[in-house]
């Protein structure tokens, strides 16, 4: 089983506010991912495989359905938590972080693949209600991405290369939670409170659960 040597993804074609990470990036990027647990969620950072042990200092997070309505949650030693979201919808989550190195990084990450309209800056959105291809957008306007990275909870990796029209497929053949999760360096540089940040990051993660 083959195991990805770098969670950094490259973004290419129409996609002007963003540039492409460099690929000699060796570090794993963290993500944020929601999971369902029972009538709520929950938000973890790291990777699936590895999780952290302490949530991280996240600012401004926010858990909000597609029609804007937010949501209650918590924050717990290890993850975010949301007590109750609807079932039936999909779900998203917000926060940004600065690092120790000074990078500022915004998460999003989004739960469910019903809904064929991104809501998120950056998102992995399916072309078909509940389907396996997905395209990415970057507010509104679709873009490729070169690279899409897969984990699920039976532990089965892999990398996703886009098709022709920058669309990516993903086969389900294992039961269980799947989060797919793209990262992306901005053009430029941010400014948040004052404060200026030369190196600013999306990372978005669509996570979804299959049953057989």
């Amino acid at each position: 089983m083959s195991v990805i040597p770098a969670r950094t993804s490259i973004l290419a074609r129409g996609l002007v506010a963003i540039a492409a990470l460099a690929a000699a990036c060796a570090a794993r990027a963290d993500y944020l991912w929601l999971q369902r647990a029972g009538d709520g969620a929950q938000a973890y950072a790291g990777e699936l495989a590895r999780p952290s042990a302490a949530l991280p200092a996240l600012q401004a997070p926010r858990a909000y359905l597609a029609d804007g309505k937010d949501l209650a949650l918590q924050a717990k030693a290890d993850h975010v938590e949301i007590p109750a979201a609807p079932q039936a919808q999909d779900l998203r989550l917000t926060a940004s972080r600065v690092s120790d190195q000074g990078v500022l990084t915004y998460y999003q990450a989004r739960w469910g693949r019903a809904d064929t309209k991104a809501v998120n800056d950056l998102e992995l959105v399916p072309t078909e209600s509940g389907g396996n291809t997905f395209k990415l957008m970057w507010k509104g306007t679709a873009v490729s991405a070169t690279q899409v990275n897969v984990e699920t909870s039976a532990g089965w990796r892999r990398t996703l290369a886009p098709a022709k029209d920058g669309t990516v497929r993903l086969d389900t053949p294992f039961p269980g939670l799947y989060v797919l999760e793209v990262t992306a360096r901005v053009n430029g540089s941010a400014t948040v409170d004052g404060k200026k940040y030369d190196d600013v990051r999306h990372t978005a993660t669509l996570s979804f659960e299959v049953a057989h």
